[in-house]
Order: structure tokens, then C-alpha cells, then sequence
């Protein structure tokens, strides 16, 4: 397998060295200077198959082309409060690092709403996010470590998930889509705390359909997942939701919220779009406000149905009795 696997690495990396502009740039702005790393993350996301991994990559370089995502980082969302709105609704901040230099983010799945601006707009902050993460977070990391660090931890926080989730479906989907198609194998492992059980509920019928690579991703812990998170982890990068057995979503008083604008990561990374923006005025003139217009991916047939089967989920429980069970804590450890 290591034989074959090096020799569509090679086969893989012919291929992009003829690359010629304006692709060759955008590849560049991908790659940040690991070529190899790139080309390796997108076989793994089609199995191993040259052909399909080097549509699939051709694919996301013409996204990027097609909707200027090489200047999104100078785009800054305005005005601040706008900015501050999205932070508020579309929960995720920076927490830590790993024990082996990887980034920590948490994502609070539960408790965002998505309901205080466009989806043009969260999917332009969360792009943003994406870009940061590729061309400060993990060089930064990287340059800590002394070692390539390319991919990250999520601890994904289940804590408020309702049979209203219908409503947030479509934002989500796009969102993954998004994600599965132009930012391929960047998540190491995703970690669900706080499940409850209407997750289990969806869980169980969604793992069938997932790829045994995917499946080895998820690990759905105990509760805030403690104990087995400062396995991987020290204490000061677990996300305030994890801190204290029981605790659910709450944080001590004396830290901002990891998901809040004024926590540093936020504020670090609204300040660096700003900057890029200025260093752009030159060229293209002052940052307007108004959100970017990206076009979103056709989701592959394996997310399609996916998210079929938890729309189709969701509408039994809504419609089922047990109901009051939606919002019990459950008990699973393990993928």
C-alpha cells in the first residue's frame, strides 16, 4: 500500500507541477508551501484515486478563481457590529493546542442560531476563518511545534440541540459542503460533548453511510468529555464548555468566551483582515460594506444523503411521541 500510495503521490504532484496561471498562483496560495501536502490531502479524500483527486483539487482552484477567494482576508465584514452579530450567532473560536501543536477549535453546534445576518455573510466569515486557519493559524503552529503541522482538533458542542435544528439544516449544509470539497482532510479528529439525544438519535442513523476514514474521525464522548479530552490536550486550551464536569456550556467568570468578539483569537483575526484591507486600498479602493456573494459547491452524493437522512430524522422525532427525550443527556463514548 505505501508503494502505491507514493507512486499517486508522484503521479498526483506531475501533474499540478503543470499548472500554469492564474491556477498556479491559487494552488500556491493553497498549498503554502507544501505542495506535497496538499496533493496528499486530496487523495485521501478520494480514496486514493488520481484521476478523481485531481478533478476534485482542479475543481477547487477554479472555486477559488470564480469567487476571489485568494483576497477574501481582505475583505473585512462591516461594519464591527455586524462582525460582533455573526460572532454571536455562529459559534467557533480558537482554544488552544494540542499536545502535539495542532490547534484546538470549538464549535457550539447547539446554540447557534445563524439568524442575525445573511447566509452570504456567515459563509464569508467562516471562509475567512478557513483562510486564517490555513495561512497564520497552522504556520504559526508549524513554526512552534518545529514541525509541519497541517490539520487541527474540533470539540463540536452539542449542548442546546432541538428538533429546531430543521431550521439550521440548510446553513450547516452548506457549510460542510464548503469545507468537504476545498478544505479536505484538515480536521484531524472531531470530538461531539455534550450530545444529546436527539444527536444520538441522528447518529445512529447517519454513521451507516459514512466512509470508514470519516468514521474514525468522530469520537463522541461522555458528557463535556473531560477526561478523555486532556488526554490529548493540556487544561488552559480545553474550550470553556469542557472545564468543568456538569457544567454544560458555562465558563468561569474571569475568561472571555472562546466564541466571544472579544476574545484574542477574534480579535486577532478581525484586526488582520483590516490590515489586509488597507494594504489593498491602493488597488481596489476602500472596503466597501456588503457581503460576498460565493457560490456553494454541489454537496458530493455521499453528503447529499447524509443530510437527507438527518432532515428525514428530524421530521420523525418532530412527529413521534417521546419527545421529552430530545433534550436528556446521553452516555456514549467511543465513534
Amino acid at each position: 500500500m505505501a508503494a502505491a500510495s507514493e507512486e499517486a503521490i508522484k503521479q498526483f504532484s506531475v501533474l499540478m507541477e503543470q499548472l500554469k496561471e492564474p491556477l498556479k498562483t491559487t494552488f500556491q496560495n493553497v498549498h503554502q508551501g507544501y505542495p506535497r501536502g496538499t496533493v496528499l490531502r486530496f487523495l485521501k479524500a478520494r480514496e486514493w484515486n488520481v484521476p478523481k483527486a485531481y478533478k476534485m483539487l482542479m475543481d477547487c482552484l477554479n472555486w477559488r478563481l470564480q469567487n476571489e477567494i485568494d483576497s477574501v482576508l481582505a475583505k473585512p465584514i462591516l461594519p464591527a457590529d455586524l462582525y460582533r452579530s455573526i460572532r454571536d450567532t455562529l459559534l467557533v473560536g480558537l482554544t488552544g493546542y494540542s499536545k502535539q501543536g495542532q490547534p484546538v477549535y470549538a464549535f457550539g453546534v447547539g446554540l447557534s442560531t445563524f439568524d442575525r445576518a445573511s447566509v452570504n455573510y456567515y459563509l464569508q466569515s467562516h471562509i475567512q476563518m478557513n483562510e486564517y486557519r490555513d495561512r497564520v493559524v497552522l504556520p504559526g503552529a508549524s513554526e512552534m511545534s518545529g514541525k509541519q503541522i497541517n490539520t487541527c482538533l474540533k470539540v463540536m458542542d452539542m449542548t442546546g440541540l432541538k428538533l429546531s435544528a430543521l431550521n439550521q439544516i440548510k446553513m450547516l449544509s452548506t457549510i460542510t459542503a464548503v469545507d468537504d470539497l476545498n478544505y479536505p482532510e484538515k480536521t484531524e479528529t472531531y470530538y461531539i460533548v455534550n450530545a444529546p439525544y436527539v444527536f444520538s438519535a441522528c447518529w445512529k442513523v447517519v454513521k451507516p453511510l459514512l466512509q470508514e476514514r470519516t468514521k474514525k474521525k468522530i469520537k463522541v464522548l461522555y458528557g463535556p468529555g473531560r477526561d478523555e479530552l486532556l488526554k490529548v490536550m493540556d487544561y488552559a486550551s480545553l474550550p470553556h464548555f469542557c472545564k468543568r464536569e456538569g457544567s454544560g456550556s458555562g465558563s468561569s467568570s474571569d475568561e472571555v468566551d472562546c466564541y466571544s468578539y472579544d476574545h484574542p483569537f477574534h480579535q486577532e483575526l478581525y484586526s488582520y483582515v483590516k490590515q489586509q484591507a488597507l494594504r489593498n486600498q491602493d488597488s481596489v479602493g476602500p472596503a466597501k460594506q456588503g457581503s460576498m456573494h460565493v457560490r456553494v459547491p454541489t454537496p458530493d452524493l455521499e453528503e447529499a444523503k447524509i443530510m437527507e437522512t438527518i432532515q428525514s430524522e428530524l421530521h420523525s422525532l418532530k412527529a413521534g411521541d417521546g419527545i421529552s427525550r430530545s433534550f436528556s443527556r446521553i452516555t456514549i463514548e467511543g465513534p
